[in-house]
């Protein structure tokens, strides 16, 4: 009668445990989020699905601002094959991003020229961290890599299926031959 009792409840204990069992592929993705672009518009990110993304938090006053040129290169030379390169602009590294949206929209338009879409100003670290970017940042949420961001212009590769690819970070260009070989390779077949 023990020997019953202890394997019934092995067998409930077993049961329930698969009952709540959560595959991967039930996490998060990045078409979940919702976010606003730099016109306080807001989108839901779904609106991409079938796109390799580039997301990049960048600021106006920073020594790699001139990554802004190389973005929008690689966005006219990969658009029309499914790139997209999403800027979130972020003020968490030494106020490098004081300006207002219309200021930061502004100043990327007459100095760079930049096509691509850009957001509302976000945090992307700390007490404060937008929602994106904690999924960008944490395993625990993207099931693929912890990548803490270190600086403005750390980049974030995502696949046409909505998975987080790559971290690169502030100071890799998109110029670099490993990391426009991993965009490349990346963009939708």
């Amino acid at each position: 009668m023990k020997y019953l009792f202890v394997s019934g409840l092995v067998f409930f204990g077993l049961a329930f445990s698969f009952l709540a069992f959560k595959p991967c592929n039930d996490m998060a993705k990045i078409y979940d989020f919702k976010v606003e672009t730099i016109d306080g518009e807001e989108i839901q990110l779904n609106q991409y699905k079938g796109k390799t993304l580039l997301i990049v938090n960048v600021a106006s006053k920073c020594g790699l601002t001139p990554q802004y040129e190389e973005l929008q290169a690689l966005y006219e030379e990969y658009k029309d094959q499914g790139l997209l390169i999403l800027g979130f602009p972020a003020n968490n590294f030494m106020g490098q991003e004081p300006g207002s949206n219309e200021e930061i929209k502004s100043f990327c338009r007459l100095n760079y020229g930049v096509g691509f879409p850009m957001f509302a100003k976000i945090s992307v670290k700390g007490k404060d961290i937008h929602p994106l970017y904690s999924y960008l940042t944490q395993k625990s949420e993207n099931g693929v890599l912890d990548a803490k961001v270190r600086w403005n212009f750390q980049k974030f590769l995502i696949s046409p299926e909505g998975k987080l690819l790559q971290s690169f970070a502030p100071r890799e260009k998109v110029t670099e031959k490993e990391v426009r070989q991993a965009i490349v390779a990346a963009l939708p077949q």
